[in-house]
């Protein structure tokens, strides 16, 4: 087997860069706010380098932005990392706090060679903006090893890989320091000379543990893997270093996740009409805000536009410190209809669906209403207004057969003074209403009148002659 191992030396700072325009001094620093773990590449331009002591960092930079470690965060930002790579890889296991391991011998012929392999993951990468090792490893733990030393080359040479590991200290090869310290007292500095001795020495002097360790970087142990699988939902976070005071400055961190988004429905096929959408504050509760589409949908300028109506109508309550936007609700992809030749769709449907979700956004959902038929034969009791749907399902005409009906229909039908010239329809008999003593008994016809006006028209039990609709 052949292994893939992700090594993020900067996991933590990449994740707050990416919800930054400027690029500015950024670090991170331990939980106790004393050491510097990460710099990007503007603080480390002026000097700046993990393992300095924050004091002295910010008098090499007056206006440096710091943001403290945290281990639960971390961990959700790799599961983020994931996510995205187990779309190349199904066999994806999490190795916290920095790495990601992926099987990918059984992938060269799907993406044709192992090169193909490294330029994909290289870019996505380079989309996600992270900085990453890559290692290639026949093993789990020697793929590890070689990613955290930076020289993770693109071969699948397996001698190539056993020199590279011979020469790393034993200090990087992930033994504790107990064990680093027994190992140097015997005259042991690399991994080549801990190989060199015999698998039953080793463990008469030095200890089961360490042969394991060993054994498992050579492939003469087993290693087994556990496989990650990724939760059915989406869920991305934006943490800012500075508080967010004005909702358009939500609209930049929103914009990339979005983005983010819309790569995932297409790599599931799905769509959806539900963002939840969870605005973080620093004293005060969180807001809540529940996004929905009149229809399934999965482009991020869509649901960016509907986010920005909701915004204009409901101001932030207090600076922003972080967002979250979630999706639960998925939805099967229709096949695409009325494309032309380029593929563009011109499908009225999703034009429709658009102009209701912006309307609904920017005047709430109860505010739109349309016609929707009623169970009278009575025409003036016939329809009714009703919320508009959000998915509507096209009937067809032996589904509901229907008799021919005007557009506009008069509110009180009117008496009809002068004989129609032609007849083109009927008579239609409507006999209907004696259960709420509103009691009707007509006969509709379609006619031309003088004036060429074509009328829907009546004659009731008086024998008397109206005009109850228009035909355009």
């Amino acid at each position: 087997m052949l292994w893939l191992h992700l090594h993020f030396p900067q996991l933590l700072l990449d994740h707050i860069r990416r919800s930054r325009k400027q690029d500015a001094a950024l670090v991170i620093v331990d939980a106790s706010g004393q050491k510097v773990l990460q710099a990007c590449t503007q603080a480390s331009s002026q000097g700046v380098q993990p393992g300095m002591r924050l004091k002295t960092a910010l008098s090499l930079v007056a206006d440096l932005a710091m943001v403290r470690t945290d281990p639960q965060q971390e961990a959700r930002v790799l599961q983020d990392q994931a996510r995205w790579l187990y779309r190349c890889a199904a066999h994806i296991t999490l190795v916290p706090p920095d790495g990601l391991l992926a099987e990918i011998g059984s992938l060269q012929k799907l993406y044709g060679g192992l090169p193909a392999v490294w330029e994909t993951v290289e870019q996505g990468l380079n989309e996600r903006r992270l900085t990453a090792w890559l290692g290639i490893g026949h093993t789990p733990l020697a793929a590890r090893l070689i990613a955290r030393t930076g020289k993770g080359e693109c071969s699948a040479d397996q001698g190539h890989m056993l020199r590279l590991l011979e020469q790393l200290p034993l200090a990087e090869a992930e033994f504790d320091t107990q064990a680093c310290t027994r190992l140097q007292r015997l005259g042991l500095n690399t991994l080549g000379n801990l190989f060199a001795l015999p698998a039953a020495e080793l463990a008469r002097r030095l200890g089961p543990k360490i042969l394991a360790h060993s054994q498992k970087i050579q492939g003469t142990r087993p290693d087994p893997q556990t496989p990650w699988q990724p939760p059915h939902r989406f869920r991305q976070q934006a943490d800012f270093v500075e508080d967010i005071e004005h909702s358009q400055g939500l609209l930049f961190p929103l914009q990339r996740i979005l983005s983010e988004l819309e790569e995932d429905l297409c790599w599931r096929q799905q769509e959806t009409d539900s963002l939840n959408l969870l605005l973080c504050y620093r004293y005060t509760e969180p807001t809540r805000l529940h996004i929905r589409t009149s229809g399934p949908e999965h482009r991020a300028e869509a649901f960016l536009n509907l986010i920005r109506l909701r915004f204009e109508q409901q101001p932030l309550q207090a600076p922003v410190v972080s967002l979250v936007l979630l999706v639960k609700r998925f939805i099967g992809r229709e096949a695409a209809s009325g494309q032309d030749l380029l593929g563009e769709t011109q499908d009225m449907n999703e034009a429709w669906h658009t102009l209701i979700s912006r309307l609904q956004a920017r005047l709430g959902d109860g505010a739109l209403q349309q016609l929707a038929p009623h169970a009278d034969h009575r025409p003036e009791q016939a329809w009714a207004s009703a919320d508009v749907k959000r998915k509507q399902r096209k009937a067809s005409a032996a589904e509901n057969p229907l008799p021919c009906r005007p557009l506009w229909l008069m509110h009180k039908p009117q008496p009809l003074h002068t004989k129609p010239q032609a007849w083109f329809s009927g008579p239609e008999r409507i006999s209907s209403g004696w259960w709420d003593g509103q009691r009707v008994q007509r006969d509709y016809y379609i006619a031309q009148l003088p004036s060429g006006q074509l009328a829907w028209v009546f004659r009731d039990a008086s024998q008397g002659w109206h005009i109850h609709g228009w035909f355009g």
